[in-house]
């Protein structure tokens, strides 16, 4: 068996709790989806100094469920800027509850646009570069 590991950096992490939860006990896809998108948001914020509004979700794959008591971890690698946007890989895992077994439930790539206070697309602030010596 192939154990994967994160990419990216840890950007969030939670508890799974019952009320978010469906009647099987399974944790809903909304919720999930909203905690991948807060870790995402971490890292669009950091890169743009500032507000960011999330554009676009592809490639989103529900690859095990989460479940009640689950110890859920995003992790996030920024994997590419245009001129005001940002594509954020998402990995999300979870340490079970009962077992400390530790499993890959989704991946992703979210798209954030760096705003303006009026939620104008605005550019992206230039990146330092460390000094050469």
């Amino acid at each position: 068996m192939t154990i994967e590991h994160p990419t990216g950096i840890p950007a969030l992490r939670t508890i799974a709790m019952p009320r978010d939860a469906n009647a099987n006990g399974d944790i809903f896809g909304g919720w999930l989806l909203a905690q991948m998108d807060l870790a995402g948001a971490v890292v669009a914020h950091e890169r743009s100094s500032g507000r960011t509004a999330t554009v676009a979700i592809e490639a989103l794959s529900f690859l095990a469920p989460v479940r009640i008591g689950d110890t859920v971890s995003c992790y996030a690698d920024l994997l590419r800027t245009g001129r005001t946007s940002m594509r954020v890989k998402i990995e999300t895992f979870v340490r079970r509850h009962g077992d400390l077994q530790v499993v890959k439930v989704t991946e992703g790539v979210f798209t954030y646009v760096a705003i303006d206070t009026e939620g104008k697309p605005r550019q992206l602030p230039d990146v330092e570069r460390p000094a050469q010596g």
